[in-house]
């Protein structure tokens, strides 16, 4: 590896792929600033120091959605460079416990079937998660 890219910031991710009783997913357009503005996302963030990645999810989408999840077990892991960072996505099924999803911290929220996923515009690491959802369902 050489020292380039070692200078640009490694952000390590905890995200949830939630689902209701019905089989949706839960998804979440960011908000319209930042890294990634008006992209579709699933649900998470970064993991603090003092967590693990099952807390990390259940906290994060406490704080942006308002609603509890029971984490499962990890689905994948993705490793991916952007041109100004690069991101660990841990990446875990969740089930939708309790509590109305609420857009605290992004502009909107939909559940969505798994075909659906591909109508909107996710940043480019979410494609993998994608790919093996549609996989997973056939």
């Amino acid at each position: 590896m050489s020292s380039k890219s070692s200078s640009i910031p490694h952000k390590l991710i905890g995200v949830g792929v939630i689902r209701n009783n019905s089989g949706e997913i839960l998804i979440d357009r960011r908000l319209s600033k930042g890294e990634m503005a008006d992209f579709w996302e699933f649900p998470g963030g970064k993991i603090e120091p003092t967590e693990t990645i099952e807390e990390c999810i259940r906290r994060e989408i406490q704080e942006e959605l308002a609603i509890a999840v029971s984490v499962g077990n990890r689905i994948t892991t993705i490793e991916h460079d952007y041109a100004k960072f690069k991101v660990t996505l841990f990446v875990h099924d969740c089930q939708y416990v309790a509590g109305e999803p609420q857009a605290i911290e992004c502009q909107e929220i939909r559940w969505v079937t798994i075909a659906e996923l591909e109508q909107y515009n996710f940043p480019e690491a979410n494609y993998q998660i994608i790919e093996l959802l549609k996989a997973s369902r056939s």
